[in-house]
This record gives structure tokens, sequence and C-alpha cells, in this order.
């Protein structure tokens, strides 16, 4: 399959599902909503939410419900981006080639356009028009799943954890912690939903789980390698900056060309948890090869 033709259909379906529900420019508050627009609608890949969507394909033909909760992900990935930038996390100008959205709204309404985002990702998936025929049970345990992978004992745990970590010599177990929470916790919420609103089988959806652990330590390497290699023409922000804030990351430990090594193994073992699925997993699989091997 061409991957690069996949990751394009499946953006444009997520784009204009997510143009259909958030709020335009005019609504009131207008500048709220200009600024959740400004960041949400910046150029993002919509990883997270694709991976779910292959997650379901892998599963069985996709439920009108997917699109949906799968896109409540692209909120909350979002929203963290604002709330990471902010002068008080990684204090970032740009993003996306773009300056921050707190470099345009001002710090205040960054903060503000983080939360409506966090809070608009539950109405996603729990408004009865977007997930009708979704069973109760199951539409509960995805909201379970996205406040996980999202809050205190996931994305935003890890957030914490890297903060406190910032010029300390901290070990490699601490590192992979760190990352396991702030990158690989949505990450798994994303596949791991995905799979549930296919109504995946309980040994489906351990190997997805298995899956999506190991590619989300797999896209944090990439992303650690990327900030010492890549440019900012590239990355669409500054370079090297993990350095520059007192940050261990993976090349720090392994090397550039160790950690590229240790990403593709990771890479290759995420893949094996998918050998029981055929050809219905082949997006899982070039999703895979995809985000150990993307230069931004």
């Amino acid at each position: 399959m061409n991957i690069r033709e996949y990751l394009e259909q499946k953006r444009e379906a997520v784009d204009r599902f997510l143009e259909s529900v958030i709020p335009n420019a005019k609504t009131q508050p207008t500048t709220l909503h200009e600024s959740i627009r400004y960041s949400l609608f910046a150029g993002g890949k919509r990883v997270r939410p694709i991976l779910a969507i292959a997650a379901a394909e892998a599963i069985g033909p996709l439920s009108p419900a997917t699109l949906p909760i799968a896109s409540s992900l692209e909120l909350i990935h979002t929203y963290s981006l604002i709330i990471d930038d902010l002068p008080a996390m990684d204090n970032d100008d740009y993003r996306r080639g773009k300056l921050t959205n707190h470099k345009v709204y001002g710090e205040a309404l960054a903060i503000l356009a983080g939360d409506a985002l966090l809070t608009l990702a539950f109405e996603l998936c729990s408004r009865r028009d977007l997930v009708d025929g979704l069973a109760p049970a199951r539409q509960v345990q995805l909201i379970y799943e996205l406040a996980v992978g999202s809050g205190n004992l996931g994305m935003v745990g890890g957030q914490v954890l890297d903060i406190q970590a910032e010029n300390k010599d901290i070990d490699l177990v601490t590192l992979q912690n760190i990352h396991k929470h702030k990158t690989g916790m949505l990450i798994r919420a994303a596949v791991r939903m995905g799979a549930i609103v296919a109504d995946a089988r309980p040994e489906q959806l351990d190997r997805l789980t298995g899956y999506a652990e190991d590619i989300g330590l797999a896209f944090q390497i990439a992303d650690d390698v990327l900030n010492v290699t890549g440019t900012r023409e590239e990355l669409g922000k500054n370079a090297n900056t993990d350095a520059q804030r007192g940050k261990k990351t993976y090349p720090t430990f392994y090397g550039v060309d160790g950690a590229k090594a240790l990403a593709d193994q990771v890479r290759d073992r995420a893949m094996a948890h998918l050998d029981g699925f055929g050809p219905s997993a082949a997006p899982l699989r070039e999703l895979a090869r995809y985000i150990t091997a993307r230069k931004n």
C-alpha cells in the first residue's frame, strides 16, 4: 500500500470532520474560537486519529462513530501543544512553521483555548448524534481510555516528570518512564480506542495494545533524533531545543546512530504484535515504518 496516499486520505477525512464540528471564528466568544482554529488547523499530520482509524480497520469495517472518536484525540494533542509551547513550559516561538498560539493571542487566551480543546474532546465522545449506535458501555470505556491517556497518569503526568527532569542527571529508566507517559499513553489510547470502537475481542485488544506501546516508544525516539538532526524548516519549530533546556534524550544515551537503530528495533517489535491480523493491519504496519522514517 502507499502509506502517503493513505495518510493524506485519512488526514483529509479528519480535517473535514473537525471543520464540521468546531465552531467557526465568528462564533462568540470570537477570539477564543479564532485561537482554537489557529492551532487546530495549522497543518498537523493527524497521526493519533489516523492510528485510531487504522486500528479500527484492523478489526473490521468502520462504524459512523469511528471518526468522531478518532478526532477527539487530535483535540487533546493540539491542546497539549499549545500548553507545551507556553513560556512557563518549553517557551517555544514556533510550531508547525507558524508563531505559537500565545505569541499571536497572548498567554491567557492560549491557556483558555487549550482548556476548551480538552473539554471539546470529551464532548465529541459523548454527543449522541455523533456516536449513535455505539453501546453505552463501550462509550464509557472509550471516554475512560481518553481520560487515562491524557490525564494525570498519562500525558499530563509525563509532562510533569519531563519538567522535573530538566537539568538533572537522570538515568535511562527515568527517561523511559517520562516518555512512556508524556508521549506513549496518548498513542496507546489512540490505538485502543480505535480497537474498542470496532468491538475488538480481548486478545485482539491485547495485541494492539502491545503494538501501541512499542510504536509510542519508537515515535519518541524518532522525535529525539529529529530534534538533534532536523532543521527548523523541516521541523516547523526550532531545532536542538532539548539540549538547550538541559533535557536528556535517547541520543544522549545511545548517540544519534544508536538511537536510530533502537527506533528500528522497537518498530520491528511493534509490527510483530500484528502477526495474527493479516492484510487488514497493513496500514498499522506502514504507519510503524512511517513513524521511524519521518523527517518532521
